[in-house]
């Protein structure tokens, strides 16, 4: 058996407009969600990003503003999942992204994992997502948008 590694990515897709991408959990029923996943091998966890956007939603990260945020969360994998880790493994390392996409694109679930999907305001998006590091994550999405094209309009230089 290969077991997923306790390094993953959580990539916040969303508009201009900070609409929001949720995906539906097939095994955990009204458990809305970001896009997750575990790296694989030695990727890179821009690799893992765009990966598992493309996996779970059928949308090709390569061409839109992906942003590593540089933050990480640990957590306590919940019981029901640690099988897919190593014996003993508990804990989980978490690297935050968001990717901008220019608007409410169509969606690709992928059948074994997701069940529906939507593009929601950014403040309910929060209060409707399970876990505690997205909605953080969520939260400070404007505030990161705001960072972000402040640095696109000076040409990527912050202030002196």
């Amino acid at each position: 058996m290969t077991y997923k590694q306790p390094v993953s990515v959580l990539v916040v897709i969303h508009t201009p407009g900070l609409k929001v991408l949720l995906i539906e959990r097939r095994d955990f029923a009204e458990a809305w969600q970001s896009v997750t996943g575990s790296r694989d091998g030695d990727e890179t966890l821009t690799d893992t990003a765009r990966r598992e956007v493309f996996e779970e939603t059928g949308i090709d990260a390569t061409g839109y503003a992906l942003t590593d945020w540089r933050h990480t969360n640990e957590y306590e994998i919940f019981p029901v999942w640690r099988h897919r880790y190593a014996p003993g493994v508990t804990c989980n390392t978490e690297h935050v992204f968001s990717l901008q996409v220019p608007s409410e694109l169509p969606v690709t679930l992928s059948p074994s994992e997701h069940v529906r999907y939507r593009w929601v305001d950014w403040a309910q998006a929060a209060d409707m997502v399970f876990s505690p590091s997205n909605a953080e994550a969520i939260r400070a999405l404007p505030a990161k948008s705001a960072d972000y094209l402040a640095m696109s309009s000076s040409g990527g230089r912050s202030g002196s």
